[in-house]
């Protein structure tokens, strides 16, 4: 199969549609400049001076509730602003008195070390005038030393971003202490609320008062989560997307029909025909990501490979160089569907389509980052075709065949 060449990048903006949100909620306003929403000046200098400068439509729905003490349930396409949403919101809730500036006051979850990373990067740099520049934000995942983390919490901590394990682990050994948190943000909260987190979530919450505020995001909540929600929320204030519109505006959507022994040729002859400013692979297991990396780059394609069972020090190596842009190809297994934002990636590859429907949103989400332009080619073989009815069924969409001149959808 042979693919046609080159194109450049446009990089125009798209716009979200607000009728994209199913704004149920009297108390829903849409607040459209930062200046015009209950925000300390020193917030709002450190909003400006790190490029924020318009809010997106989640954070000009969600930003106010959030400060006004509501939970809130928040949806947005991936791309969209959802963490500088959350970030805003929580740090003008905390009491930046100097008698609690070492109180741990606010807890961010997130499902992976990678995405729990960028959250307290984010948070970090938002929150630096508020703090006189002084470390207020600590970050807590698997794969660091415990005494590490202790130290961290002996100097004094108010946001707490990691990941379930570390911080179930922290909070029943009695180190980080509960009792004086305002609020909690689940962040990719229908994965932390899913079967593989859902334990350790529920026992954090066993710790904290009763009164903590909290704040789900997504860009996927399904009505199981949403069911969920209601036995440890009070009355939250919903920001959520129609399914139809969850499918992302700046993404061309495509498949190959090809079989499992073919793929591996066919992604060889993409990379050799078309100019690729960043791209993801993803494949559903580890073996199979060695495998693809490994193939690649014995034929002289240099990929990088990312899963969850490497070691944390491997992994953070590996995300800076891709998001420094050093490295233009990662090859990943789900880990890095979720959240993670890098904005020169412009094709997803799904060498295998996910095994959860949900997952498909967020994996053609790490393109198209915020209005850019972007493909997703899925490879289906004839066992998957059942697969991709199912995805176009769920999103009301429909994925044409891969046309020769594809590399045309990455421009305007």
């Amino acid at each position: 199969m042979a693919f046609t060449a080159d194109s450049d990048n446009d990089h125009s903006e798209t716009t979200a549609n607000p009728d994209a949100f199913v704004d149920e909620d009297p108390r829903v306003h849409v607040v459209t400049t930062f200046d015009d929403m209950p925000l300390n000046h020193k917030l709002i200098r450190g909003i400006y001076s790190n490029g924020f400068e318009t809010p997106s439509p989640i954070q000009q729905r969600t930003i106010t509730p959030i400060v006004e003490g509501h939970d809130v349930i928040g949806q947005a396409r991936s791309g969209t602003g959802k963490t500088g949403a959350f970030s805003i919101g929580t740090l003008q809730r905390l009491d930046w008195s100097t008698a609690l500036r070492r109180v741990p006051q606010a807890l961010v979850l997130s499902p992976t070390r990678e995405l729990a990373q960028q959250t307290y990067d984010v948070m970090s740099v938002l929150g630096e005038y508020l703090s006189d520049g002084q470390p207020f934000c600590h970050l807590f995942v698997g794969g660091t030393k415990v005494a590490d983390d202790v130290r961290k919490l002996q100097a004094g901590t108010m946001v707490a971003v990691g990941t379930p394990g570390r911080v179930t682990d922290l909070v029943k050994r009695g180190m980080l202490r509960t009792g004086s948190f305002k609020i909690i943000v689940l962040d990719e909260a229908d994965e932390l609320l899913s079967q593989g987190f859902a334990e350790q979530v529920v026992e954090i919450f066993r710790y904290v008062p009763r009164d903590v505020q909290i704040a789900l995001f997504s860009a996927t909540m399904p009505p199981s989560v949403l069911e969920l929600s209601g036995k440890f929320m009070r009355d939250p204030i919903c920001v959520l997307v129609r399914t139809e519109s969850l499918t992302l505006k700046g993404i061309k959507q495509f498949y190959v029909a090809i079989e499992e022994e073919n793929k591996l040729e066919a992604l060889m002859d993409l990379y050799e025909s078309v100019s690729v400013a960043q791209s993801v692979i993803f494949a559903n297991t580890r073996r199979k990501v060695d495998y693809i990396s490994a193939r690649l780059n014995a034929n002289n394609h240099t990929v990088s490979l990312l899963h969850a069972e490497m070691p944390k020090g491997d992994r953070d190596r590996v995300m800076r160089s891709f998001r420094s842009g050093s490295s233009r190809v990662l090859v990943a297994t789900d880990v890095v569907a979720r959240g993670i934002d890098v904005h020169h990636v412009n094709i997803v590859v799904n060498y295998d389509l996910p095994d959860n429907i949900q997952n498909y949103l967020h994996r053609i989400g790490r393109s198209g980052r915020y209005g850019r332009k972007g493909v997703a080619i899925n490879f289906v073989s004839h066992a998957d075709r059942s697969l991709l009815r199912d995805l176009e069924g769920h999103y009301r969409m429909v994925v044409d065949e891969l046309p020769m001149n594809f590399a045309e959808h990455l421009a305007v």
